[in-house]
């Protein structure tokens, strides 16, 4: 299975997942312009993608959706609120969507992909678990806080992307209004350096081997910051550690290093 994160953070995200012969999208928070010359710098035609799986309706993930299905009609597959929620902003896409249930794993061909829902501020929001090849990624991003069910679907994962969205003491110091910094530290807001070093280092203790950190903020976080507070708890490990660009192509190959 082969990942290409071609952005992550509050201005748009999209990524490719290619595996047992299919090529989805993994949200869809770029211009169609942009998702179209990504997917041709990394060989893929935009008219031969398998589907597009939405985590939630927010515009950093959705804003590309209108104008590259009307382009290229892709399935879009979502679980039932945020189909609803793209249903209202989006009404060209009814004839596209695909209503997938939470942790109820989906076949394409020979790729199963679940969704398992995430805390966040936003109806139905909901992680990714990829299965091809033998090998596995989860990507859960936009998240307040690391539950015990989000746990369960990052077992034995091979590969994983993750946020680490902000320093406290940046954020907390910023110049975001009260109401902003309170959203986005609590439980259903976006996860920490501290929090996403926490889960690195559980991930890499079951034997994860690459670990990508994404939706890095612009504002209250440094990329070097998020990737030096992660690495001190990989010490000793073989986890290999990226950085999701903002705009770009970060290709990564899963590759299976769980027995």
């Amino acid at each position: 299975m082969r990942l290409a994160v071609f952005a992550s953070g509050s201005t748009g995200n999209c990524a490719l997942v290619r595996g047992g012969g299919r090529s989805v999208l993994l949200d869809a928070g770029i211009s169609a312009k942009r998702i179209r010359a990504s997917l041709e710098s990394v060989d893929v035609d935009p008219a031969a993608l398998d589907g597009i799986f939405i985590t939630h309706e927010h515009a950093d993930h959705v804003s590309g959706l209108r104008v590259f299905t009307k382009q290229f009609p892709t399935p879009v597959y979502a679980p039932g609120p945020v189909a609803a929620a793209l249903r209202r902003s989006v009404p060209e896409l009814d004839k596209l969507l695909r209503e997938i249930e939470p942790e109820r794993p989906l076949s394409l061909g020979c790729m199963t992909v679940t969704c398992f829902p995430t805390p966040h501020d936003a109806a139905g929001s909901v992680g990714y678990r990829f299965q091809a090849d033998g090998t596995v990624f989860v990507s859960a991003t936009d998240i307040g806080c690391v539950t015990d069910d989000m746990l369960r679907y990052f077992d034995r994962a091979d590969a994983a992307l993750i946020e680490a969205n902000h320093d406290v003491t940046m954020l907390r110091n910023g110049p975001y209004p009260a109401y902003l910094k309170a959203r986005i530290l609590s439980d259903r807001g976006h996860l920490s350096n501290a929090e996403c070093t926490w889960l690195a280092a559980v991930l890499a203790g079951q034997g994860t081997g690459k670990i990508v950190l994404g939706h890095i903020s612009k504002n209250n976080n440094v990329p070097g910051l998020a990737r030096r507070t992660v690495c001190r708890a990989l010490e000793g490990r073989d986890t290999e550690l990226y950085l999701a660009p903002e705009a770009g192509c970060l290709e990564v190959e899963v590759t299976a290093c769980i027995g």
